[in-house]
């Protein structure tokens, strides 16, 4: 199901829902969001196989738009990033899809976008209008992503670490836009202030945007994601 509002911003309020067609019931949910620094991109443009992956194996995945700059500042993209969740906590029966099980990730500025969910929950900072919507998640699966600050203090991952849900987090070691380094501080850091499992998995010779076309080294990464889903499911079944 595509073009799906959630919001009033139009298309950037948009987003997709990719299930099975038989839509089993009672599916992990992987919400995603794409990447693009917070100023490009678009709900189809990485990912797209984990996405398919996944809904074949029964999830329910949602892969969405938000508000982008230069038209748009922060904190827009992540009250936009809290809404997605809202929304899909709500209607995620109606897909398939279990609401306690919600995992959400994205691709560089999606990964700032993810890790801030996990990292803010029921923050209403973020959510205005919708204080008493429910967005926490049960994860966060990162890829190469960006966790430094967008604006002034508060608006980076490593200005929010915490006690978090487990995070599942990958990163190129040639990665040219989004540094390596940056991102081995972060799981050094989120270890030092969470008591959940950190997993880390750098990845030799990948490069940014490793997730936009399929690759045998995708393919492995997809299974990685299945198989930490699957462990989150049976260690958390009654979450």
């Amino acid at each position: 199901m595509g073009n799906i509002a959630y919001g009033d911003a139009g298309r950037r309020n948009l987003l997709d829902v990719y299930h099975r067609r038989d839509r089993p019931t009672g599916g992990p949910v992987l919400v995603y969001f794409h990447g693009g620094g917070f100023r490009i991109g678009h709900k189809r443009r990485e990912g797209r196989a984990l996405l398919h992956h996944l809904a074949g194996r029964g999830w329910v995945c949602v892969s969405a738009n938000y508000r982008l700059a230069p038209a748009h500042h922060y904190p827009d993209a992540h009250v936009d990033a809290k809404r997605v969740i809202a929304w899909t906590r709500s209607h995620a029966t109606d897909h398939g899809g279990d609401p306690r099980m919600i995992i959400v990730s994205g691709s560089s500025a999606g990964a700032h976008l993810a890790s801030m969910i996990a990292l803010t929950p029921n923050d209403p900072t973020f959510q205005p209008g919708f204080e008493s919507a429910d967005t926490s998640v049960a994860a966060v699966v990162g890829f190469y992503g960006y966790y430094g600050r967008v604006t002034g203090p508060g608006s980076s991952p490593l200005d929010r670490l915490r006690d978090a849900p487990p995070f599942l987090v990958l990163h190129g070691d040639k990665d040219s836009s989004t540094l390596v380094e940056d991102t081995r501080e972060f799981v050094t850091r989120l270890r030092q202030a969470s008591s959940r499992p950190v997993v880390y998995a750098e990845l030799p010779g990948a490069q940014h945007t490793f997730d936009l076309f399929y690759s045998l080294r995708y393919s492995h990464i997809i299974d990685a994601v299945t198989a930490f889903g699957t462990w989150l499911r049976e260690s958390q079944p009654h979450r």
